[in-house]
């Protein structure tokens, strides 16, 4: 029996025995029949990055075939608004068969799927996300022979009506247990959930921040993913979104994904890790253990493009709030071991070639020849949950591709050149850091950076220019320039911008 369908908790793979990939019209119109389904809703993201629903009534057989082959048409400009017209705004959406899930809130049985968009000629709608993402995982296989894969670190904070018992201790909430951590029954049962969507949950935990705001409790949460392709990575964060959203309604409990809430407390973000694979293998490390050339080439390319990589990853003014010293958030380009001061970060990665289970467990025989340098990968600290995930995703890809591109001698340099093995904000580091480039300080110097390597997406047609044209009219739009500074010092403004991006993304 295929292993990843044993205990598989997404009913519709559960119930097929199919993987997810393998899925067909006619297997979800028999899952139909079988489960007696009465709706099926199509689930798309729009510009605003969350999960819009269209809601079909199952009436026979015959429909639900029709509308799961044709799809429907939609008004792109409502969803669109800086990349569609009103006056040519009519778009289709169709269902992508492997992201079939039944919905875990609704009382009604009903079928949800993920869809794509296309234009009126019937062809992929070339400014939405997820098309470009798809072209980013082309261009970068047909350049490179690789392939490229992610995971991504949901943070989120939950807040609740204050407890005097067991109060926590402020700010050190990381992997706290109950009775202080008051919300990881919240955290497992959203888990769960997110599972049954077909997410690929790594695990979760309660993150380090914690504080009392206004009689109200904020308990930061972080759930992380395993590796996948790019756009089932993308499509499993924007649905971990959703359903953790759906639960926290259901308790009676608030949730946020800004980036930063209030000053001097721990700011969420939304890490992404990244490995590249050749033939099912990782390939992120070389024979020495090391990280590989290509892994270090990948990464000069994360170096070159950083700057523009926060237009994708960091879309509103809060998000600069969070990319400030002393946080654990990178404000600088550079990259480092085990390093959370620098920008990407190489973690742990079981390369030690030690059977560290049969010393913890002496009655657990040696397992001689495990290999586990597949886990290794390299992570971007910078993007949040404010990010549009499938632009995210594209943009970082494009990045890996161009350092890959680039002549080897000079990635490798470039690598070589921004690696850091210390904690750069220290002052006996002070030299160091000042040669390093800094990251974008609000929205409009990202859009900044992105208006100046621009044709470096746009090249081989994987982000449109379109699209990149909305993108820097947006981040400007919030003219947001010194609006840190000022913020600092009027907790009216500060109260202002967090209330207004608070359900960000």
């Amino acid at each position: 029996m295929d292993k990843q369908l044993q205990l598989n908790p997404n009913e519709v793979v559960s119930f097929l025995q199919k993987r997810p990939s393998d899925i067909t019209r006619d297997d979800l119109l028999r899952f139909i029949q079988a489960r007696d389904i009465k709706m099926v809703d199509f689930m798309y993201p729009a510009e605003d990055g969350r999960v819009k629903t269209l809601n079909f009534t199952v009436n026979s057989l015959e429909y639900a075939e029709t509308f799961l082959t044709e799809g429907e048409r939609v008004d792109g400009s409502s969803l669109f608004p800086s990349f569609i017209e009103a006056g040519n705004s009519d778009l289709y959406v169709i269902p992508r068969y492997r992201t079939a899930f039944v919905d875990p809130f609704s009382e009604i049985p009903t079928l949800c799927l993920l869809c794509s968009f296309f234009d009126r000629s019937g062809e992929p709608f070339d400014c939405a996300p997820f098309q470009t993402l798809q072209r980013a995982e082309k261009v970068f296989e047909e350049s490179t022979g690789l392939q490229f894969e992610a995971m991504g670190e949901l943070e989120y904070y939950v807040i609740c009506d204050e407890e005097k018992l067991f109060p926590a201790t402020d700010q050190k909430g990381y992997h706290e247990s109950e009775p202080f951590a008051k919300m990881n029954d919240f955290r497992r049962a959203c888990m769960e959930h997110v599972a049954r969507t077909g997410g690929q949950i790594k695990y979760g935990h309660s993150e380090v921040g914690n504080f009392t705001l206004d009689g109200k409790v904020y308990e930061q949460n972080e759930i992380e993913f395993l590796p996948n392709p790019l756009d089932t990575a993308a499509d499993q964060l924007l649905l971990a979104k959703w359903i953790i959203r759906n639960l926290a309604y259901q308790w009676g409990l608030d949730v946020s994904f800004a980036p930063k809430i209030t000053t001097g407390k721990a700011g969420s973000g939304m890490h992404i890790h990244m490995r590249l694979m050749k033939d099912g293998r990782n390939v992120t490390l070389g024979p020495d253990g090391g990280l590989s050339n290509e892994a270090r080439r990948a990464i000069a390319g994360l170096m070159k493009m950083a700057p523009s990589i926060t237009a994708f990853g960091n879309k509103n003014p809060t998000s600069y709030f969070r990319l400030v010293p002393h946080q654990e958030a990178p404000t600088n380009v550079c990259w480092g071991d085990c390093n959370r001061s620098a920008l990407v970060r190489v973690p742990l990665g079981w390369s030690a070639g030690v059977d560290m289970c049969s010393r913890a467990n002496p009655n657990e025989p040696a397992s001689a020849g495990r290999d586990t340098t597949g886990k290794q990968t390299f992570e971007m600290r910078s993007p949040d949950c404010s990010a549009d995930i499938y632009q995210l995703m594209a943009g970082l890809c494009t990045a890996a591709r161009i350092g890959l591109e680039m002549p080897e001698e000079e990635a490798l340099k470039m690598a070589a050149d921004k690696y850091v093995d210390m904690d750069i904000h220290r002052p006996e580091n002070a030299a160091k850091l000042a040669s390093l480039e800094c990251l974008p300080a609000c929205c409009y110097d990202s859009a900044d950076a992105l208006e100046a390597v621009r044709e470096m997406y746009e090249a081989r047609g994987v982000f449109r220019p379109r699209m990149i044209d909305g993108i820097i009219k947006a981040l400007r739009a919030h003219n947001d320039r010194h609006l840190h500074e000022k913020a600092l010092n009027d907790t009216k403004l500060l109260r202002k911008l967090v209330d207004t991006f608070f359900y960000c993304g």
